[in-house]
């Protein structure tokens, strides 16, 4: 049985679901897999941190966020520092990575992954800001390192998209895509097309905890670009911020509008797409109206679908129903146990 020592940097609604993860998981980790996973550390931006080398307890530390108590109350390393100080800290051999994403420029993300490869740490991120911004330089350093470098919760949550390519698609080359990345538009589309405003279907993808306060980066679009250039930074050897990407949100859309394209059998979808045409490299996202006739058409409420254009297969789709914090956390587990069985 191989002890693997993590430190979770960031303990929001994806860390506490992946905290419940490995407590659920533990006994198939062990017997399945032959590791048993060991959290020496957490850092958090709004309740404190911890580290115990002995390891701390996952159920204590739920409680003490539940109520609103600090974790310094479960540390025994008298830790008082910032992230990059907690990160050299931090006995272990894995760092998670779930602090809010940067579009702009990936930070302090970034830092953080650059700093655990430095210090000797496997890193896994559901962050899409550091896949955007540093892949290049983050694979090189983890190569260098002999350490690994996964993300597979940065777009469509445990969906397994990345790994798609580095596994069962070797061979294959990937021409473009095309899809709904932004889950939380989708939704918000939907309502407008039950009557609502943007407005009302605002207020209500926030009572069910899936628009932010400031939904700008969904409404807007930069979401859905910054998961565009994730793919094509990754899968299409295309380096691309989402800056770069031709964007245009939903704001626009009125109930009239959907309205209209309800009544030609239509719906409105908020579509990304990036593809080679004639040697330039196309990447955009905006809403367009899709038919029957379209896998798009039926990809429903918080759901997220995206399709592959290879070489070899014409048309390769991948579809997430309903997803959900604990959905995110099982990709960042799937990435540990893919590391593992890559370091046996």
């Amino acid at each position: 049985m191989r002890e693997i020592r993590l430190a979770l940097v960031g303990f929001g609604n994806v860390g506490q679901a992946f905290a419940r993860l490995l407590i659920e998981k533990q006994l198939e980790l062990e017997t399945e897999y032959g590791i048993t996973p060991v959290v020496t550390g957490i850092m958090t931006g709004r309740h404190a941190s911890c580290i115990n080398p002995a390891g701390i307890n996952l159920e204590q530390a739920l409680s003490n966020i539940s109520q609103g108590r600090p974790l310094t109350e479960l540390d025994t390393f008298s830790f008082s520092g910032d992230t990059l100080e907690f990160i050299q800290s931090c006995p272990a051999d894995v760092m998670f990575e779930t602090t809010p994403v940067n579009p702009i420029s990936g930070q302090p993300a970034l830092s953080h992954l650059r700093h655990a490869l430095e210090h000797g740490m496997h890193v896994i991120t559901a962050n899409k800001g550091p896949v955007v911004y540093g892949y290049r330089e983050l694979k090189e350093l983890a190569a260098r390192q002999r350490l690994g470098f996964r993300f597979e919760s940065a777009v469509m949550d445990g969906a397994p998209i990345f790994s798609l390519f580095r596994h069962p698609l070797r061979g294959a080359r990937l021409l473009g895509f095309s899809g709904i990345l932004n889950s939380c538009t989708n939704l918000l589309l939907e309502r407008m097309g039950q009557g609502e405003s943007l407005e009302e279907a605002i207020a209500y993808g926030a009572s069910i905890g899936i628009t932010e306060t400031d939904p700008s980066n969904d409404v807007d679009g930069w979401d859905a670009s910054i998961k565009v250039a994730a793919l094509a930074t990754v899968l299409m050897d295309h380096p691309l911020t989402p800056v770069e990407v031709d964007r245009e949100g939903i704001r626009g859309i009125t109930r009239e509008m959907i309205a209209e394209a309800e009544a030609a059998g239509e719906r409105w979808k908020l579509v990304c797409k990036a593809y080679w045409q004639d040697g330039d490299f196309v990447a955009r996202v905006r809403p367009e109206r899709v038919g029957p006739e379209s896998p798009l058409y039926s990809v429903g409420g918080t759901s997220s679908f995206v399709n592959f254009e290879l070489d070899v297969l014409p048309g390769l789709g991948v579809l997430e129903s309903n997803p959900s914090p604990k959905t995110t956390a099982y990709g960042m587990l799937a990435d540990l146990i893919d590391l593992e069985g890559e370091q046996a």
